[in-house]
């Protein structure tokens, strides 16, 4: 490349200094740094963060030899990534946006011994004059470079999806040579922590808010994870050791208790019940629910917003998976619960399943009055509360469910 000439006017001001702005140590390596102009804003940039600049550069007391103005086009590059001289990387933590500044950075923070053939020379001392022009945010996910996230539209509330949460979202991921290799535009539900597609989207996901997009850059051991198999009907097959972009949009996603802690009962909320409290154990309910196979097929239903199927929770243990669910409801509240087939659910609905079957509640919390809290009740109704527990105790474990039954004998004593 030729060497340019420095413009006189910047020429002079690195010579002369200016008074206004005096030139002043960074870090303790020998980077200088003088302010021309400036920044709008108290932020500054941080490792990682993907940033965009203008600059010139010259040899100390030399000729420029290179210029992003001359060129006509700013320069981006990921601080801290090592994809450029140490002294920039030093340098440029310390800006705010809109800021200019004259940076001399000593050889040993640029090109060292060795320079660089052709344009700098050994042990050469570089002048910059810099100018910060945006940067955007970059979160190290798995704090190994492994998942990088720039946020490229911000999203809307406070709030993120959680492990077990269902979401809904929009991505498409290509390798480096630009190949797509998959891709939903019209949107892919999945749950977080499922690994679905590959584990960069559940790990992302959980970082993001409503309607967020963001571009995730994925080195090959948190993509793919389906012998090299994306999980699309194209069956493409992705190289090894492939590095991945994923352009990624959080559509929405809805809140999934597990309800068990073992995954068998999960309660996908539909719509947020109001207030803060929830039923208990005893408190009398009024649900309405329709019971579906996979298919949608109706194998039960309960009750009508006019006339709500009533019950009291865990009385009998008749459905214990559906009561420990509406237990977690707010009034109002409309959920999904789901049973995966391992556990015990309604007689009337176990008449018509195969063995395994997969089955959807959806069930609305109508209104529901709470048992009297035990240290409320004055001394007769303590007795009567607690002889209540013991024959509904002895009633579960006649019907040789030991386990509720233990929990209604240590109520009671």
């Amino acid at each position: 490349m030729a060497l340019l000439t420095l413009k006189p006017s910047l020429q002079t001001y690195i010579q002369n200094g200016n008074s206004e702005m005096p030139q002043k140590d960074i870090g303790t390596h020998g980077l200088k740094k003088q302010i021309l102009k400036k920044g709008v804003s108290w932020q500054t940039p941080v490792p990682g963060d993907e940033v965009e600049v203008h600059y010139s550069g010259q040899i100390e007391a030399g000729a420029c030899f290179d210029s992003s103005r001359d060129k006509g086009e700013t320069f981006r590059f990921k601080l801290g990534q090592g994809e450029v001289i140490k002294g920039w990387d030093e340098g440029i933590v310390t800006m705010k946006k809109g800021e200019r500044a004259i940076f001399t950075v000593p050889p040993n923070l640029a090109y060292g011994k060795a320079g660089s053939p052709h344009m700098i020379p050994p042990n050469a001392t570089l002048v910059f004059d810099i100018e910060l022009i945006s940067w955007s945010s970059i979160r190290d996910l798995t704090g190994d470079g492994g998942l990088l996230k720039k946020i490229i539209k911000d999203g809307e509330g406070w709030a993120s999806p959680r492990d077990g949460d269902k979401v809904l979202v929009k991505y498409e991921a290509k390798l480096e040579n630009g190949m797509i290799v998959s891709k939903s535009d019209k949107g892919l539900e999945f749950h977080v922590g499922d690994g679905y597609v590959c584990n960069a989207l559940s790990k992302a996901v959980k970082t993001m808010r409503r309607n967020e997009k963001a571009e995730v850059a994925v080195k090959f051991s948190y993509g793919f994870n389906q012998n090299g198999k994306v999980a699309t009907n194209d069956d493409i097959t992705i190289p090894p050791d492939s590095n991945l972009t994923i352009q990624l949009e959080l559509v929405s996603w809805k809140n999934v208790i597990d309800v068990t802690g073992d995954k068998k009962v999960l309660k996908t909320i539909i719509k947020p019940g109001e207030g803060f409290e929830r039923p208990n154990e005893g408190s009398k309910v009024k649900v309405t629910y329709v019971t579906k196979l996979e298919d949608g097929t109706i194998v039960d239903k309960k009750g009508t917003t006019e006339e709500p199927f009533e019950f009291v929770t865990l009385k009998e243990y008749n459905n214990e998976g559906l009561d420990r669910a509406i237990m977690t409801m707010k009034r109002g509240e409309l959920a999904v619960v789901t049973f995966t087939g391992e556990y015990p659910c309604s007689t009337t609905a176990s008449t018509v399943l195969a063995e395994n079957s997969i089955l959807h509640y959806e069930v609305e919390l109508v209104d529901f009055i709470k048992e009297k809290p035990f240290w409320k009740m004055d001394a007769k109704e303590k007795l009567e509360a607690c002889e209540r527990k013991k024959q509904d105790g002895n009633v579960l474990f006649k019907a040789g469910k030991f386990w509720p039954a233990s929990m209604k004998y240590e109520k009671a004593s």
